[in-house]
């Protein structure tokens, strides 16, 4: 049995954790540079706000109907996001991080502990809720795909509560006929487009298809989603695959870290897998997170992350590890020892788009990179390492309506006053 569980508008939920005053009430975030309306919350989607919108265009109907305004605050999310993934992977021993505000679990001989998976679904609900505060949908499915349409399911469609279960014919069915084929995981715009002239217009009637016509027409990737529509598991969540909003890299020690040479090892390390992640995604970093933690079961927990932000956005090796050179004296602490430490691209540039500056160089250096992937993927990973070069300035995004960073900023922890 597989499973995804997804939280429900991400950063306008994110925004609400910190401050109940909002959470009865329309929030928006938007993008960088407070561009565009990037994530509703379904208080405001009642209100017929629209995503992907530039800002100046819907600024008027925010203000008629009191809608609160957020910038993205990604140094909140991404830490609330570690949060739920954490309370996420206390409820299967195969766990894995899709995307920012996404995780599968794939239980295995679980039959015999698990009575209920609707139960189930309500435990890891009620839990991500009381220790973050943070609503999400939790989907189950005999295939990677089909937990991907319950979770949809959970969220989207009435006569849900926020989970829902695909385990046999009969609920995939009920499911399915109500889902367009574009809501099926996998299948972008395009194909949709094309599959419409077939008529076939809902995820029930793509189940319907011929595996092998499917696959004629469009893909292999295609012929795989009928036949997991239909029950039959060919599909991991590593083959399909959207563009990440954030790319992480952490790893948990089997043997402590004290020695800051050894930290830095690990985390210089990390931030390769990060960069190379972003390459093959065809994307740049412009935020980079680097923390480093000892156990929270430790009598002195310590935790310490940094965000460092690029004039330029990059997908460069050697400059990721330069950043953790740069930044690294300001997490590591004497006596300390290290259990976890991990780096984080936060916000994420497409190098379709990209901007430059006017009075700083680029140092990307691409050629230099495929010349490094092309080692390392012929040879095996790891076969050329990198040491660390070049430098960036910090950069302050325009965030107008940025909330307190109440996880990660000193400044902005919240106070209680009694």
């Amino acid at each position: 049995m597989y499973c995804l569980v997804d939280a429900t508008s991400f950063y306008a939920s994110a925004e609400k954790v910190f401050d109940p005053s909002i959470r009865n009430k329309p929030v928006v975030v938007l993008t960088n540079n407070d561009g565009c309306i990037c994530a509703v919350c379904p208080i405001a989607k009642k209100l017929g706000i629209p995503k992907f919108i530039p800002y100046f265009q819907i600024k008027d109907l925010l203000h008629k109907h009191g809608v609160v305004i957020r910038s993205s605050n990604y140094e909140l999310y991404a830490d609330l996001s570690e949060r739920m993934m954490t309370i996420i992977a206390r409820y299967c021993d195969n766990h894995h991080v899709y995307s920012i505000d996404e995780a599968f679990l794939y239980f295995d001989h679980f039959h015999h502990v698990i009575n209920s998976w609707y139960e189930y679904g309500h435990q890891i609900r009620k839990a991500i809720w009381k220790e973050t505060r943070l609503p999400v949908g939790v989907g189950f499915g005999t295939t990677a795909t089909l937990a991907k349409a319950a979770n949809h399911a959970s969220k989207k469609l009435d006569g849900f509560d926020g989970v829902a279960v695909i385990n046999d014919l009969t609920s995939a069915s009920a499911i399915l006929q109500r889902m367009k084929v574009s809501e099926v995981w996998g299948v972008g715009s395009r194909i949709s487009k094309k599959l419409a002239t077939q008529q076939i217009h809902t995820a029930f009637d793509l189940a319907q298809q011929n595996p092998k016509d499917i696959r004629q027409q469009f893909s292999v990737m295609s012929e795989r989603t009928v036949n997991e529509l239909n029950g039959i598991s060919c599909l991991s969540w590593d083959e399909v695959k959207e563009p990440k909003k954030e790319i992480f890299s952490t790893r948990s020690f089997g043997e402590r870290i004290s020695d800051y040479n050894v930290l830095k090892a690990a985390l210089s390390s990390h931030a390769c897998i990060v960069a190379k992640k972003l390459r093959s995604q065809s994307s740049q970093a412009k935020k980079l997170m680097i923390f480093a933690s000892n156990s929270p079961h430790d009598n002195h927990y310590y935790k310490q992350a940094i965000v460092y932000s690029f004039v330029v956005p990059t997908n460069n090796s050697t400059q990721l590890s330069h950043v953790v050179s740069q930044v690294l004296p300001s997490i590591y602490q004497a006596g300390i020892h290290f259990y976890r430490c991990g780096v984080g691209a936060i916000e994420l540039a497409s190098n379709q788009f990209q901007q430059g500056d006017l009075f700083t160089v680029d140092k990307s250096n691409l050629a230099l990179m495929q010349c490094f992937d092309s080692i390392n993927n012929r040879y095996g990973a790891g076969s050329i390492n990198i040491a660390s070069a070049g430098q960036t300035d910090k950069w302050n995004m325009k965030r107008h309506f940025l909330s307190p960073q109440y996880t990660t900023n000193w400044h902005d922890i919240p106070k209680i006053r009694c």
